[in-house]
């Protein structure tokens, strides 16, 4: 067998059982590794299948053509088990212009069963969709049966033609086929479970650093996995010691009775790559490191290990992980006390978080169903997790502290799944920044990191909180009470007329509503009770009474959910005299959740007790328990919405677009800001509605131009705007002249920007003057992580100064179509107003699908700014654009892959 040195572009990603191949293109140094792939890895019959034949000369005919010297087109790649070759998938083209490539798949036969081809043609997919090919043809014989069923489960369709025992295949690569997403969604979901068993249901563990130092980290988690019950073998291995803790210690992973399924590290930095390279050799299938402070040539190593080996590693940096399943009970984490048995699945970056966020849920009596702590992150993140709860048959409950984000797309659009069956909440960490983007247009400096994560957990539908706090006093509601309707009318009853007034006045804050109640429920409480919303019972108001008219009030159909606030009184001089038996007599779950505020409870949150059994969430403080009920209606409302299908861009010229951008980086390979004419040429190809545009290079030339395009403008008038490479803010820097009537006026505006600019004045633009209406923003940011930002604000020269704007990642959705123009505070302008008539709403839907198709289909496009669109009752016309285009490889956040963390950045290869 070749020796192979995989190079830097190879990707790693797993297979169906769990096991981590890396998928990279073939090259000449690949020959042999090629022919002993057709010819001991394939028997006869397989050869035959593949070649349609058993001549001898067709695997060195195939190595020959896929290693050989370049052939113009063709995409060749392979899947690799260290210096392994498992399989093949290439494709050349039939055509000039390629559109069509014929295909070709190959799988060592002890490879069979395991999804090796399937990956390799995701691959595949991926290289040909950005090499322009858009249908795959392949030629298989009848009785191939793998490969039509690779071929039936792919997602794409297939087209099928048979002749004299041959299946002719056709797949065309649809650019947006959520089937096929879907597909591989699916494929990645199994395949990450099938490697995370070993991680969070191990069947043995072994500790590595395990120290006979009594608080010692290695010795703290050994005997915290003891004393949990853990269900399996649990081994100690230090090299130093034959005992610790009275039992025996392995010198090695190598040394141990039997192979563990996981193994938690507790060792020096330098020894973590080593021990993990061990761990691997002997079969262990998943790690979790505890120890914090790898440099990047360890973090390297490390890595390598964990992907050569096909283990799934926690942490590094990590506070440990536990499983509370009573077939497992494992609590290999250095924390507090091992977390309750339950239902709430908790991730977190940080340990300090984890600590004080199993801390308020053990107080609180939320069981966890497993903990991780991720660390820095190298490899199993929220993403992975998430799948798992979703799938375990446990967790009901997901609690995310997220930091940072490897694939925020692929997140989100996991979490879109997951949502739908399990509240997802997370601590918004990260919000701040010390000072905004250095930015060159208003839709970079709206690019914010809050308005970037808020986009993504809102499309998600993750319930994003502020603080740890807030995060509970949340998962309490949600926990125990059932969702409120999405409109969330809340009736506010209290036995105090000013903290009822302070619970109103917190749910209106909070976006809650408060709606008149029938006058005839006064007929059940206390002379002198008011029933306007919020309801003052008065303290005279007995358990009876309460119990009545709570139970009234869960029947009126105005009412979403009740909001109960109870002050102790001196007329509470015995239990049978307190109004919270009210509420713990009564059944915690009723057809509206239900909530409530003690002013004399010590903590900001608890559960108390109900006669069914259920928890009723009681809080402190009136601000705790709106903004609990908001968040419960912002998940009615999510769960409300019908998933939305992508939103449609017709006729889009992705062709022309690709040419104008590979045009403009050639002749500048830096990138930069487009001149106006091939700006106005981009947005065309996407149908993007600009202004009338005429370049003038002189004086003479922009009174050519306006006399021409007064015709079209408002009043007969034009508009000039002085250009040179690299201007911004042209308002700001007085480059733009309005209501230009006569040849006169334009000849004068263009020598003063001739004396105000001089020598950098490289001509000017030349527009009709639009008609007045509603001024927006919209633009596209291209973020590193997260992708394309689709941003729309109020617009105009004070954009900056309104900071009303919406933002959502791309690619939108139709229900973001809509969503992100009701959102904005000056929405009803744009639906009329003070006699102004409606505008094409429409139209500006249109001008965000065709940016969210633009940012997806360029990743090169990184900033594109159109301000003002101007929206009128007639359609939406932009008047002034500008886009910066970067040299940036296509990236396909849906592909299967796993994911590099910046730590280990540099080659993998050996």
């Amino acid at each position: 067998m070749s020796t192979v040195h995989p190079p830097r572009s190879t990707a790693e990603a797993l297979l169906a059982d769990g096991t981590t191949v890396g998928i990279r293109p073939l090259g000449p140094r690949d020959h042999q590794a090629v022919l002993d792939l057709h010819t001991t890895g394939m028997s006869e019959e397989s050869r035959r299948m593949r070649f349609f034949g058993v001549s001898r000369n067709a695997p060195g005919q195939a190595a020959d053509r896929l290693c050989g010297p370049p052939r113009p087109g063709l995409l060749a790649l392979g899947a690799w088990m260290g210096e392994e070759l498992l399989g093949e998938a290439d494709c050349e083209p039939l055509d000039d212009p390629p559109e069509t490539a014929e295909l070709a798949l190959a799988v060592a036969d002890h490879w069979h069963g395991r999804g090796v081809a399937t990956l390799l043609l995701e691959h595949l997919v991926h290289a040909a969709r950005a090499a322009g090919i858009r249908a795959f043809e392949a030629d298989t014989l009848f009785g191939n049966r793998a490969v039509h069923k690779v071929f039936a489960d792919l997602g794409l369709p297939v087209q099928r033609c048979f002749a004299h025992g041959e299946v002719r295949l056709r797949v065309p690569l649809e650019e947006t086929d959520e089937r096929y997403r879907a597909a591989v969604d699916e494929r990645g979901r199994r395949a990450d479970l099938a490697s995370l068993a070993a991680l969070l249901r191990p069947a043995s563990v072994a500790v590595v650093g395990a120290s006979r130092r009594e608080g010692s980290v290695g010795r703290t988690v050994l005997g915290k996995i003891r004393q949990g019950g853990f269900t399996g073998p649990v081994w100690a291995v230090n090299p130093h010691a034959d005992e610790v803790g009275g039992e025996r210690a392995y010198p090695s992973v190598g040394a141990l009775p039997a192979v563990p399924d996981l193994a938690v590290l507790a060792v020096p930095a330098a020894a973590v790559p080593g021990v993990a390279e061990e761990c691997g050799a002997v079969g262990v299938r998943a790690l979790v490191v505890l120890t914090s402070g790898l440099g990047p040539q360890e973090a390297r190593r490390l890595m390598r290990a964990c992907r050569r080996h096909s283990i799934r590693l926690v942490g590094p940096n990590s506070l440990g992980m536990a499983q509370t399943e009573p077939a497992i009970r494992l609590d290999a984490e250095f924390g507090g006390a091992f977390p309750r048995p339950g239902s709430a699945g908790v991730a977190v970056q940080s340990g300090g978080v984890g600590i004080a966020l199993l801390s308020r849920l053990a107080w609180l009596g939320i069981g966890v169903s497993s903990f991780v702590s991720l660390g820095d992150k190298y490899d199993v993140s929220g993403n992975d997790l998430l799948q798992w709860w979703e799938a375990d048959g446990r967790t009901d409950l997901a609690l995310l502290h997220l930091e940072s984000f490897g694939s925020p797309r692929a997140f989100a659009r996991t979490a879109r799944r997951v949502t739908r069956t399990i509240p997802v909440l997370t601590v918004d960490a990260g919000r701040s920044t010390a000072g905004r983007r250095g930015a060159a247009s208003h839709t970079a400096a709206a690019a914010t990191p809050t308005v970037t994560r808020e986009a993504l957990f809102r499309q998600a539908g993750i319930t994003a909180t502020r603080s740890i706090e807030e995060l509970v006093e949340a998962a309490a509601l949600l926990h125990a009470q059932p969702l409120p309707a999405p409109r969330s009318a809340v009736a506010v009853v209290s036995n105090a007329g000013g903290i009822g007034i302070l619970a109103a006045d917190a749910c209106v804050e909070a976006g809650l509503e408060l709606p008149e109640l029938p006058v005839e429920l006064g007929d059940l409480l206390p002379p002198g009770a008011s029933v306007r919303n919020p309801v003052d019972t008065t303290a005279a108001v007995r358990p009876t009474e309460l119990a009545l008219f709570l139970r009234a009030l869960e029947r009126e159909e105005a009412v979403d959910a009740i909001l109960v606030c109870l002050a102790p009184t001196a007329l509470c001089a015995t239990p049978a005299q307190e109004p919270v038996r009210a509420l713990l007599e009564a059944p915690a779950r009723r057809r509206v959740p239900i909530a409530a505020v003690l002013l004399d409870q010590q903590v900001p949150v608890r559960y108390r007790g109900c006669a069914d059994g259920g928890m009723l969430p009681a809080y402190s403080d009136t601000l705790a328990a709106a903004r609990a009920l908001a968040h419960a209606r912002d998940r009615a409302r999510w769960l409300a919405e019908a998933p939305s299908v992508p939103a449609e861009a017709p006729d889009c010229d992705r062709r022309t677009a690709r040419s104008l951008v590979d045009g403009y980086l050639t002749t500048h390979p830096e990138g930069g800001w487009l001149d106006p004419l091939t700006t106005a040429d981009l947005l065309e190809a996407y149908g993007l509605p600009l202004t009338t545009t005429v370049w003038a290079r002189d004086e003479h030339a922009a009174s050519v131009a306006a006399t021409g395009l007064r015709r079209l403008g408002h009043e007969g008038k034009a508009v000039m705007k002085a250009y040179w490479p690299g201007q911004v803010h042209k308002s700001a820097l007085g480059a733009v002249r309005t209501g230009l009537a006569t040849d006169a006026e334009v000849r004068c505006a263009y020598r003063e920007f001739t004396q105000k600019f001089g020598p950098q004045l490289a001509g000017a633009v030349v527009q009709p003057m639009a008609a007045p209406g509603v001024e927006l923003l919209a633009g596209v940011v291209q973020d590193r992580v997260f992708g394309p930002l689709v941003v729309l604000g109020a617009g105009g020269t004070a954009a900056d100064v309104l900071a009303d704007r919406v933002a959502r990642l791309a690619p939108l959705s139709e229900r973001d179509l809509t969503t992100m123009v009701t959102e904005l505070h000056s929405a009803p302008l744009l639906s009329g107003g003070a006699g102004a008539p409606p505008v094409d709403l429409a139209a500006v839907r249109s001008v965000l699908a065709r940016l969210s198709r633009l940012a997806d289909d360029l990743p090169e496009l990184v900033e594109a700014d159109l301000n003002p669109v101007i929206a009128r009752p007639d359609g939406a016309l932009c008047v002034d654009a500008r886009v910066r285009l970067e040299p940036r490889p296509s990236f396909d956040p849906y592909l299967r892959r796993l994911r590099r963390p910046a730590a280990t950045e540099g080659e993998w290869a050996p």
